[in-house]
């Protein structure tokens, strides 16, 4: 049989080409066969790589919101430290009356202290526009230094300005050396149950002997110099010590004494238990003759300056010291110090 007649097809000459079948390419590599599903499977895994690079794209937007706005944060805050707010008073126009607060315990580093209160008394005075100051006064006491300070520098303005006149007014409480400050002033005045006065002085402090004896501890101190361990807490006390630290006591009263005498002169009364420390309210002072009349700043100020209008002298604290004070550093500070230290006051 001749190939013409063979069945088997010619392998010669143009043969046609069939299509692809499906998963079969024409050239390379074949491509596995992938069920319907495949495709929907596909579109989803699409979605979900786009919608997590969105997600990434937000969030790094909202990072760099964020480190932004921490970076301002942090801006703003050294500006207001290094220019506190309300430390300024440019541009006080007209006639007014000063104003000056003292809150809070009088000592060196609290707000009201020598230095603060000094500063701002002496912008008042020199204000040209300030027809007279008045001291608001809400404090219980403090340090007999710094009250000391305040009252010397008081007495300077005043003679120094004598146009000018210095008005006390207690708020809720103006004991001790608070008072001793008032007594600087031309007039004191309060309300009716303010507390006024406690001409005094104290000190304290705490033993730990018997602390330390139940818990089996020796204090061992060395000292250079007799009295180098005056009244140390952790050793017992000695008479001789109490008594000369007693006489350092009276020394301060009578200065204390004689400051309340010079500024109030003949307007005290002759109460023997008005330099014992008591304290008095409002009404009680005015008819012992430690302040001049019932009434608050405002009253003061339109009634007996007759300048209503009151302009604040007063130095603030920064926010920065707002936050630290928030953090409670002020607070451990204070007990630590109570613990181990004796501390002369007046109160």
């Amino acid at each position: 049989m001749s190939d013409w007649e063979s069945d088997k097809p010619a392998d010669w000459g143009d043969k046609p080409v069939e299509p692809e079948k499906e998963g079969k390419p024409l050239f390379g590599r074949k491509s596995p066969k992938l069920p319907p599903e495949s495709g929907r499977d596909w579109k989803l895994i699409e979605k979900l790589v786009m919608s997590l690079q969105a997600e990434q794209r937000r969030s790094r937007r909202w990072g760099i919101f964020f480190k932004f706005l921490t970076f301002g944060y942090l801006i703003a805050l050294l500006f207001m430290v290094k220019f506190p707010i309300g430390d300024s008073l440019e541009g006080v126009a007209g006639e007014h009356t000063a104003l000056v607060e003292i809150n809070g315990p009088i000592a060196a580093d609290e707000l009201a202290s020598a230095d603060n209160i000094v500063g701002s008394l002496r912008t008042a005075f020199e204000e040209p526009n300030s027809v007279a100051v008045i001291l608001r006064i809400n404090s219980p006491g403090g340090s007999p230094v710094q009250a000391g300070y305040v009252y010397d520098e008081i007495k300077r303005l005043r003679e120094e300005y004598p146009e000018k006149k210095v008005y006390a007014v207690i708020a809720d409480i103006g004991a001790s050396g608070a008072y001793y400050i008032a007594a600087a002033a031309d007039e004191i005045y309060a309300n009716r149950a303010s507390l006024v006065g406690s001409i005094g002085v104290v000190a304290g402090g705490f033993g730990f002997t018997g602390v330390m004896e139940k818990i089996g501890v020796d204090r061992r101190l060395y000292t250079a110099g007799e009295n180098k361990a005056f009244l140390d807490p952790f050793s017992p006390e000695e008479q001789e010590e109490v008594a000369f630290w007693q006489s350092v006591l009276e020394n301060t009263h009578q200065q204390f004494i004689a400051a309340v005498k010079q500024g109030r002169g003949d307007r005290l009364s002759d109460d023997e238990r008005l330099f014992s420390g008591l304290v008095w309210s409002g009404e009680q002072a005015v008819e012992l003759g430690l302040a001049d009349g019932l009434g608050s700043a405002s009253h003061v100020a339109r009634q007996i300056i007759g300048q209503e209008k009151l302009v604040d002298y007063s130095r603030r604290k920064s926010p920065f010291q707002d936050i630290v004070d928030q953090l409670g550093v002020a607070f451990g500070e204070g007990v630590a110090s109570q613990l181990v230290e004796s501390r002369l006051e007046l109160r």
